[in-house]
């Protein structure tokens, strides 16, 4: 069964409108060559078909929403769960009974386990961790060698989401190992999502079993944590100890299957997000050395010339203005998808049951119908005053809704930290071989960002 043939029932009113096919279908992959040649363009240019258009990836029809109002509204409305290509194809790694892909009863409970985690009043706990590892990236950095963006990182990211959230004591062999894992699946699962051609990703190609490798090592690396912490016996009150005592609706202890399914929402997707972003400010502090020194400012006359703390973050205005920037241009979850569970309506149009929806922060974040001068790099559009013209949910950097990544607080605290601490310490060069053009996959980062780092005088 096709979307197309679902028919509607009664409570859909008879004048809701199909919305139009987005140009440029060609036999068999529909849409799906466009997404695999260049996708941000496409979907950036959806908006002049209509607030809601249909796309073909493969055999399926897909509905793409390409407004503000829209996109929220598709967040908010409960007509519409976590499902469709892009958690299909995130399956394999973050499993069904995680965080992430969970919906329903099963989700609100999840959120219980872990929100506490991420409440704004235990930030500051893991406020010395967050300066130890952002001045160590710093420390860690010789003048004039060469820094491999993509490595240093994941790095930083997935040791402060183990040293904060798991408590672990993990040495840098177990992040690159993440590092490189997570960069394989995630290039692989972008692929099953835009052609979901399901049996040749099944034979016995050199990429398929690249990729399959790469996923069971993830698994493994889980595997290897939670064991660790149940044979130490340990029980710190972090959020692997939450997980590993938290009950399911009938008062047991939730399967083994659900706590590894919570970690690895925990480790890969956010170390993956939070990894990208770092990525996109040091090629932003590159790029723009004038907003670069200007941090720089902020942070000697906040500090007083001391090295940044937590406890700074608050006042990094500009810092904060900055990060929010990059976040806005080069947002690491540029594409997001949904399903609609019952028929329904979006802007005027008839979607559905079963539909799936696609749409891209990406291009809503640069749409010149939101934003003055939507493609410029101006940290200062986010001051008070300018940011009251932003049109709702057209920054929604870490969603919105009930599927609000829990993490917000946590992440823009580190992110700010990190790039205060490189700021303040260097200046940045792209050296020859870098590659800063956006590479895309299930998150969006650089091809393979490589810096120079020259310290300030």
């Amino acid at each position: 069964m096709t979307v197309e043939s679902v028919k509607p029932d009664a409570t859909v009113a008879p004048e809701l409108r199909e919305p139009p096919f987005a140009g440029g279908r060609v036999p068999v992959l529909g849409h799906g060559w466009r997404m695999v040649r260049d996708p941000l363009s496409f979907m950036s240019g959806l908006r002049r078909h209509g607030d809601v258009v249909r796309l073909r990836l493969g055999p399926k029809t897909v509905y793409a929403p390409t407004t503000p109002e829209l996109t929220g509204a598709v967040a908010l409305n409960p007509d519409f769960i976590i499902a469709g290509p892009l958690w299909e194809s995130l399956e394999g790694l973050v499993g069904k009974e995680g965080v992430a892909t969970a919906n329903g009863p099963q989700h609100r409970r999840q959120r219980r386990v872990i929100q506490p985690a991420f409440r704004l009043d235990a930030i500051p706990a893991y406020g010395p961790i967050m300066e130890e590892e952002a001045h160590a990236l710093a420390e860690r950095w010789r003048p004039g060698e060469t820094v491999d963006c993509t490595s240093e990182a994941f790095r930083v990211a997935v040791r402060v989401a183990a040293r904060c959230l798991l408590r672990g004591d993990f040495m840098d062999e177990r992040a690159e190992r993440l590092c490189v894992a997570l960069a394989t699946v995630f290039r692989g699962m972008y692929r099953r999502m835009v052609i979901p051609a399901g049996p040749l990703y099944r034979l016995p190609l050199p990429p398929n079993r690249k990729f399959n490798r790469a996923l069971a090592d993830l698994h493994l690396l889980v595997d290897e944590i939670v064991a660790e912490r149940r044979a130490s016996g340990q029980k710190p009150d972090d959020l692997l100890t939450a997980l590993l005592e938290a009950k399911d609706e009938n008062g047991e202890p939730i399967g083994e299957q659900e706590v590894h399914d919570q970690v690895v929402a925990i480790l890969t997707p956010g170390s993956e997000t939070v990894a990208a972003t770092v990525m996109w400010l040091l090629q932003a502090l590159a790029a723009h050395p004038e907003h670069a020194d200007k941090v720089c400012a902020e942070v000697e006359s906040v500090t007083g010339g001391r090295p940044v703390a937590f406890e700074d973050v608050r006042a990094l205005t500009y810092t904060n203005y900055l990060v929010i920037e990059v976040m806005r241009l080069r947002p690491a979850v540029w594409i997001l998808t949904r399903r609609a569970v019952r028929d329904t309506e979006l802007g005027g149009c008839r979607i559905p049951a079963g539909a799936d929806i696609v749409y891209s922060p990406y291009a809503i974040q640069r749409d010149p119908k939101s934003y003055d001068d939507s493609q410029e790099f101006d940290p200062l559009r986010w001051s008070p005053e300018r940011a009251k013209s932003v049109p709702k949910h057209a920054m929604s950097p870490f969603s919105t809704g009930n599927r609000k990544c829990p993490s917000d607080h946590f992440s823009m605290a580190q992110l700010t930290l990190i790039t205060a601490a490189l700021a303040r310490k260097y200046r940045f060069e792209q050296v020859s071989g870098s590659d800063d053009t956006p590479r895309v996959g299930i998150t969006l980062k650089p091809a393979g960002l490589l810096l120079k780092p020259v310290p300030r005088t």
